[in-house]
């Protein structure tokens, strides 16, 4: 059993398909309700791990294989002295196989199993949600939802079984108005990418895992769990210079959003690019940076040779307002590595023509990053933010594919992906990045390491976009402050590791 979001590696995520045919396949190896009694068994040792003073434990049971696994778990429990009740809410006559095995054998244990929509004991100072697996797919009702409604008023802690109930284990949607919120989740045979995006984050508490002594094989996955992997910063050898670390070019700061284009140049310049040009299109007003005078101001920097172009890092967008739609044409022709970030995003979404420029780059090995919060990311794909945010990994997917780019899908739960690739969901990051100008930050934070990288295919476009959305979201998650500022962000993340 390992806890996730601590892993040293990056970890593949299964959706539902995949879980089902990696249990199938399992099941038919081994004997009868092996995998249920392997389930209650990992249940009922994390459970008296996290709450190993916790006296009476109660069980929410559901009509399924999950409750099944509560039922197991309770015998466990039971055997290890705690007192234990379990609600059954289902119909005991119409269990699943392993399920009613797992009733008969917790009720010749002496375990008390109460069937109907029981309300938890006043003295219960831990609970399983063992209601809804990961089959569940519409909002709760009937004893179900009376089920969550009980669990959502405990005052103890909970774990919750494979997915809190309530919550869609693929996409990370609440199939209801509610799902519980867990203090611990315990994903069984394989992780789930729901419990990682979108408002899984708000529902897991811990996650934990084990694979039941099953092996994915050669199962594909759904996506992978980016983690501190990515926080490796390649060394710098004593023989280079400046020149080594390429150029990086910020585009945009029009009149009154100034201030996204110097925090996206400043979070470049600390990300390791050699030098750093801010082209403002704002009418030149300014020349200097008086913090941070290493920056260069060009007014016209967009407007120079193919040649130069060609050889930098773009990061175009940020505060960029109206006025960005000037130089986009020229940028997506000509540009080497291109990050298209806010209001760049707005003027593509809008202009099929732009669309076109975007989409040939790839073809003529120039990568693009795209990196839209949940409503650019609308606009892209011509839909609404609930449409993008009911399956992320397939909204970015689809951006991916019909730009022929990476998509950098910012969020709960990041998710990059990229044409013909499985696409990753970070592991870092919290909500104290929900403030303005950290998204102008890692734009440019990007752009600074996919320049010092020095390499322009679209492989070391992925693991860039990778590499910056783990950094930005770690240092939120190793800062002890519930608001962070952009500018204060480009400092954590250039502290030393």
């Amino acid at each position: 059993m390992q806890r996730l979001l601590l892993s040293p590696r990056t970890l593949p995520l299964f959706g539902i398909a995949t879980t089902r045919a990696i249990e199938q396949r399992a099941t038919a190896s081994l004997d009868p309700h092996t995998l249920m009694r392997r389930a209650g068994l990992a249940t009922a040792r994390l459970a008296l791990a996290v709450a190993p003073h916790a006296s009476s434990m109660w069980v929410a049971a559901g009509p399924g294989n999950n409750g099944g696994d509560g039922l197991d778990a309770a015998i466990h429990l039971r055997a290890a002295g705690k007192t234990v009740r379990v609600s059954l809410f289902g119909d005991p006559t119409r269990l699943p196989a392993d399920a009613a095995d797992a009733l008969t054998r917790a009720r010749s244990a002496g375990v008390r199993v109460d069937v109907g929509a029981i309300a938890p004991p006043a003295e219960a100072d831990f609970a399983l949600d063992t209601v809804l697996g990961i089959g569940a797919s519409r909002a709760p009702e009937g004893l179900v939802a009376q089920a969550l409604a009980y669990l959502d008023a405990l005052a103890c802690p909970l774990l919750a079984v494979d997915v809190p109930s309530g919550l869609h284990s693929g996409t990370g949607q609440l199939l209801g108005k509610h799902a519980v919120r867990a203090a611990h989740t315990l994903a069984l045979l394989t992780a789930k990418p729901g419990l990682f995006t979108a408002q899984g984050r708000d529902h897991v508490g811990t996650v934990w895992f084990d694979d039941l002594g099953v092996s994915a094989g050669q199962a594909t996955p759904d996506a992978w769990l980016s983690g501190p992997e990515f926080a490796a910063m390649a060394s710098r050898r004593h023989v280079q210079h400046k020149g080594s670390f390429g150029d990086v070019a910020v585009v945009g700061g029009a009149k009154g959003m100034s201030g996204a284009a110097l925090l996206a140049a400043r979070a470049a310049h600390a990300a390791g690019a050699g030098r750093v040009f801010v082209s403002m299109l704002d009418g030149g007003a300014m020349d200097v940076e008086i913090d941070r005078p290493e920056l260069m101001f060009r007014a016209s920097w967009w407007k120079g040779d193919d040649a130069t172009l060609s050889g930098a890092t773009l990061v175009c967008g940020c505060g960029g307002g109206d006025a960005v739609r000037e130089p986009l044409p020229r940028l997506l022709s000509t540009a080497g590595r291109l990050v298209l970030d806010a209001d760049a995003l707005n003027a593509i979404a809008a202009d099929a023509s732009l669309q076109s420029l975007l989409r040939a780059r790839a073809s003529r090995g120039r990568p693009s990053v795209l990196t839209p919060h949940p409503l650019e990311a609308a606009r892209l794909l011509g839909c609404d933010t609930d449409r993008v945010q009911a399956d992320r990994l397939v909204a970015a997917q689809q951006i991916a594919d019909r730009f022929s780019c990476v998509v950098l899908l910012k969020g709960s739960g990041t998710v990059i992906a990229a044409p013909a690739q499985i696409p990753h969901i970070n592991a870092s990051g919290n909500a104290s990045l929900a403030t303005a100008g950290t998204g102008d930050v890692l734009a440019g934070w990007l752009g600074g390491l996919w320049s010092a990288m020095g390499d322009i295919s679209a492989a070391a476009a992925f693991r860039a976009a990778c590499t910056a959305t783990y950094l930005h979201g770690n240092a939120a998650d190793t800062a002890a402050s519930t608001v962070i500022r952009a500018a204060d962000l480009i400092e954590r993340m250039s502290a030393p590791r």
